[in-house]
């Protein structure tokens, strides 16, 4: 994989048809198939068909996994499908999702995107009341605890559940031939509701509602849970009014540049960032260019606001994505090669503006200076539309330990040095939040270490 970013938890993406004979799997399979972006681990469907549900998951890419043959095994009216990335847990098939847990009052399939705070903490209250776990995954977590509490019914069952779990989550699931959407009270990890021509989808990103021909009809609220089924859709707020904080790196990095996410066009909001970027960070230079994919947008933003002339100046291996694996420190170094190379004409003799979306490990932009001033590139001066990364996320983002973040061991400096740019500036948290623009609050923890719901010390992580 590419240490040198941050990664996104999962997609999550369901579909209910009014229509019982349809089948809707294949929907799911292409949604996501376009919330590839989000996890590449492992990839799952679940289905329910007359009351029975089946779930099919493995390991790798959705494409890979799922053949016309085992498309074709699946099948029903309502569906939930899940791709992975994990943070919570190990990467294995035991943690794959979406879970389908069958009980004697009936089944519930779940997919998850986030992280739970207080998991520990109910996985031990679940054991010692007797309840067993099949792997180390938070989202069994959920699971377990609905299952438990189902004899209530599944409204109470839902709300309990999700008044005693902490942390974020988007959730989808399939219970009561019912399709359910969840989204924690600070809306952290974002989830959508469309219209699909013979019922409902929900998804991770508006951009897969698109892909499947849906349209797009608003975000879930934060502390909402929607229930979907023939008599359409159900809404309820389960918790009190709180304060949004979507995660500002969704904007940054994680969504696809094409998904619109609680009202803010991700790829405006790049474009805005780079424009704002120049105006705090000018510097003279002769060529914009941004490391692809996410850094491309706010580099056309940096060219609009200073006239400086636009380039490619980057290509990158579209066979070479976020999974590419690198054993060792010095392969991944070498691996940046693969991944990104110059083209000589665009950069020989000028002077380069870099612009990425962030840095977490510093391994590719210091690469990238190196390979750019051996292609004849007089400077290099980079610049970087998120504020440094100080602090670890608990929220569902995968995050080095907070002393291998190396915005928290060095200073601009330092770390400029550490880069051999010629330059370095970040844009500022202000100007981060000037791009967005949106409706609500963002959640900025990996930025300021000011979270927006209490997490464990940080001291010694």
């Amino acid at each position: 994989m590419d240490d040198d970013k941050l990664h996104e938890e999962c997609g999550v993406f369901g579909v209910f048809s009014c229509d019982a004979q349809e089948n809707v799997v294949p929907l799911v399979y292409y949604g996501i198939f376009s919330l590839q972006h989000r996890g590449q681990e492992s990839a799952g469907i679940a289905a329910v068909k007359e009351g029975a549900t089946v779930c099919y998951k493995s390991m790798g890419l959705a494409g890979e996994i799922f053949t016309q043959e085992i498309l074709a095994s699946l099948s029903g009216h309502a569906a939930i499908g899940h791709t992975r990335y994990s943070t919570s847990g190990s990467s294995s098939i035991e943690n794959a999702q979406p879970f389908l847990s069958h009980f004697k009052l009936g089944s519930i399939a779940l997919a998850h995107n986030g992280t739970l705070t207080n998991a520990d903490l109910v996985r031990e209250l679940l054991e010692d009341s007797g309840v067993g776990f099949s792997s180390s995954s938070d989202s069994e977590v959920i699971v377990r605890l609905i299952t438990k509490n189902y004899k209530k019914g599944l409204e109470r069952a839902l709300t309990d559940t999700i008044q005693f779990i902490k942390g974020s989550y988007a959730l989808v699931m399939l219970a009561n031939n019912a399709l359910l959407g969840v989204r924690d009270p600070n809306g952290i990890r974002p989830l959508c509701l469309g219209r699909h021509k013979s019922g409902w989808v929900l998804a991770s990103e508006s951009c897969a509602i698109d892909a499947i021909g849906a349209e797009f009809i608003r975000d879930i609220e934060p502390g909402e849970l929607v229930i979907i089924n023939n008599d359409g859709v159900c809404s309820f707020s389960f918790s009190e009014k709180t304060t949004r904080a979507t995660c500002a790196f969704e904007y940054v990095y994680f969504a696809r540049p094409d998904s619109v996410i609680d009202k803010v066009d991700v790829h405006s909001a790049r474009i805005q960032a780079g424009k704002i970027l120049a105006q705090e960070s000018p510097v003279n230079a002769d060529m914009v260019i941004g490391v692809p994919d996410s850094g491309v947008p706010a580099a056309i933003g940096y060219s609009r606001a200073t006239n400086i002339p636009f380039g490619l100046g980057l290509v990158k291996s579209k066979y070479v994505g976020r999974t590419f694996i690198a054993p060792d420190q010095q392969v991944r170094e070498a691996a940046v090669s693969v991944k990104h190379n110059v083209i000589q004409s665009e950069v020989k003799g000028k002077r380069i503006i870099l612009i990425d979306d962030s840095i977490v490990r510093g391994t590719t932009c210091r690469r990238l200076v190196a390979i750019l001033k051996h292609s004849g590139a007089r400077e290099v001066h980079i610049r970087v539309c998120s504020p440094p990364v100080r602090f670890p996320c608990y929220f569902g983002i995968d995050t080095q330990y907070r002393s291998e973040l190396i915005s928290n061991t060095n200073s601009v400096e330092e770390l400029r040095s550490s880069l051999e740019a010629d330059s370095l500036a970040f844009i500022s948290v202000d100007g981060l939040l000037e791009s967005l623009n949106g409706e609500g609050g963002y959640c900025l923890g990996c930025f300021t270490g000011e979270y927006p719901l209490p997490v464990a010390s940080t001291e010694n992580i």
